[in-house]
């Protein structure tokens, strides 16, 4: 008995997708709290039949179990691969031995990939360009590049007559349960956590796609992760928020103490902050989660750095912390540093050095030989309000 169950978004138009409940890590990096989904939507057209996006290996036989729900999966005409990545992309070999007559549709670069990565002969590959589109009978499809959201061959499908947008990764939300937006009450909150850890690094890219779509009439926005939004203003506000980088008057402080010393400085920081009315986001990275991290990343318009000197350099995590705002491009535009050692002191050097390329300000940066007396406590209190003034200026 074939008990699965699809969801209709419109007429001829159904989730076919998978949720995967126990994920708890993408990329060897990224946590998943809440699990997540892999969303492929089939659109039957009066002629042809398309699928847009696959699942990640693992979840095949579901997605020929839902597919066979609405049709015989032999009668896929064309496979639209957004986006070439295993967890969209992973089951193309498997949906194409179930239809020799599918044939893949990406953009140029994505038919490559396909080819690398899925071993699809070029014949069964159709290559489209920027706003050529596909009529399946009824239900047209539009293919918009999107490249760098978050690789170079990545495209948005566009369904004309429905007004639903297809836009893979961008949107998104890791989150394995609810089907839609208005089903999960802090939904925003999630899609700000998968924005700082997967699309923040390309608000460049992210501003141009914004831009190709938004005279579109979008009444419907379905992802490939998370839910589907019936109410899609609500995300493309944040989005355009958020790629635009606008911040509040806010600080994030990343640190890591081995004796405490280094949470002495941060603590004195931290309340210094708050006293100035600066909304406060702090993470002791011995036992933060790297997600929650990303999305205050996203929104803070400073940040504090706290670390002890060991084995003749800064604390392991707070090197990795470092790279990762470095490598995340968050918006932030002011940083201090805060440092405790036994005896030598380098990890100012060594966080400037790493974020010397960045366009972030550091206004100060203190190094204490050993815990925090009391000059030492007056000068974080001085740092601390000079920073609460360069956020509150903007």
């Amino acid at each position: 008995m074939n008990w699965r169950n699809v969801n209709k978004l419109s007429e001829g138009v159904y989730w076919v997708g998978a949720r995967d409940w126990n994920r708890r890590l993408f990329d060897a990096l990224i946590p998943l709290p809440k699990g997540t989904s892999y969303n492929a939507y089939l659109v039957v057209g009066e002629e042809k039949k398309a699928l847009i996006d696959t699942v990640n290996p693992g979840f095949e036989t579901e997605l020929e179990e839902k597919i066979r729900k609405i049709m015989d999966p032999a009668e896929i005409d064309y496979l639209v691969m957004n986006h070439a990545e295993p967890d969209h992309a992973g089951a193309i070999p498997f949906v194409t031995g179930l239809s020799d007559k599918a044939r893949l549709v990406a953009t140029e670069k994505g038919v490559k990939m396909s080819q690398v990565f899925y071993n699809v002969p070029g014949e069964k590959a159709k290559a489209v360009r920027d706003g050529e589109t596909i009529d399946l009978g009824g239900k047209t499809l539009r293919f918009i590049e999107a490249p760098m959201l978050h690789w170079p061959e990545t495209m948005f499908t566009y369904l004309e007559e429905d007004g639903i947008l297809f836009p893979c990764d961008f949107f998104g939300s890791h989150l394995a349960k609810a089907t839609y937006d208005d089903e999960v009450e802090d939904l925003l909150v999630d899609a700000q956590r998968y924005w700082g850890e997967i699309m923040m690094p390309f608000s460049g890219m992210a501003k141009r796609s914004l831009d190709k779509i938004k005279d579109l009439k979008i009444n419907m926005i379905a992802p490939s992760h998370g839910p589907i939004y019936r109410s899609p203003q609500r995300i493309r506000n944040a989005y355009s928020k958020w790629a635009n980088g606008e911040t509040k008057q806010k600080a994030i402080i990343i640190y890591v103490s081995m004796w405490k010393s280094t949470e002495k400085m941060v603590q004195v920081m931290s309340d210094t902050l708050s006293s100035e009315g600066i909304e406060i986001a702090l993470y002791n990275l011995a036992s933060s989660d790297l997600g929650d991290l990303a999305k205050d990343l996203v929104d803070s318009r400073a940040i504090v750095l706290g670390a002890p000197t060991v084995l003749g350099g800064a604390h392991p995590l707070a090197v990795y912390a470092t790279y990762l705002v470095k490598a995340l491009k968050p918006p932030l535009k002011y940083a201090a540093v805060l440092s405790s050692y036994g005896w030598g002191g380098v990890v100012s050097r060594q966080v400037q050095e790493t974020l010397g390329s960045s366009k972030i300000e550091i206004i100060g940066a203190l190094e204490v030989n050993g815990p925090p007396k009391e000059g030492d406590i007056s000068r974080i209190v001085e740092l601390g309000r000079a920073l609460a003034g360069k956020i509150k200026a903007g």
